[in-house]
């Protein structure tokens, strides 16, 4: 009996567990191209935090923001100078620092990207996870 609960018990926990760790999200829009094409698959493991340079996926909050999740590069973290010359939402923005809170993120599609550039600082609690690969 105990052999059996283990046999069905030990898959289930480790199911429950990638859940819990990984996502997979499909791309939309164009805003990450050449990267990543629209209604390719990424897998993305759930962190709350990341380094400049990696995909990121955040909540989708915004008005302008119609998926449940949106995928950008992370350009900044708190601590980091700010980005002025790449960001013009930020061109203005006080201090030398990227502030404790936010981040900077911007999609590797200047043209077809509502990102940093437009809307400036976004509120690092956004952040969900890191891409690790395409899946498939």
């Amino acid at each position: 009996m105990i052999a059996v609960a283990v046999a069905v018990g030990l898959p289930l926990l480790a199911l429950v567990w990638l859940r819990v760790r990984f996502l997979v999200v499909t791309v939309e829009g164009e805003s990450m191209l050449p990267t990543y094409l629209p209604g390719e698959r990424v897998l993305v493991r759930r962190a709350r935090a990341a380094h400049p340079g990696q995909v990121v996926v955040l909540s989708g909050r915004g008005p302008e923001e119609e998926s449940r999740w949106i995928i950008k590069r992370l350009a900044a973290v708190p601590g980091d100078p700010i980005p002025r010359e790449d960001v013009p939402a930020l061109r203005d923005a006080p201090g030398t620092l990227v502030p404790s809170g936010r981040i900077v993120v911007l999609g590797d599609n200047p043209t077809r990207s509502h990102d940093s550039r437009r809307v400036g600082y976004l509120s690092a609690d956004r952040l969900l996870g890191v891409v690790l690969r395409k899946m498939g």
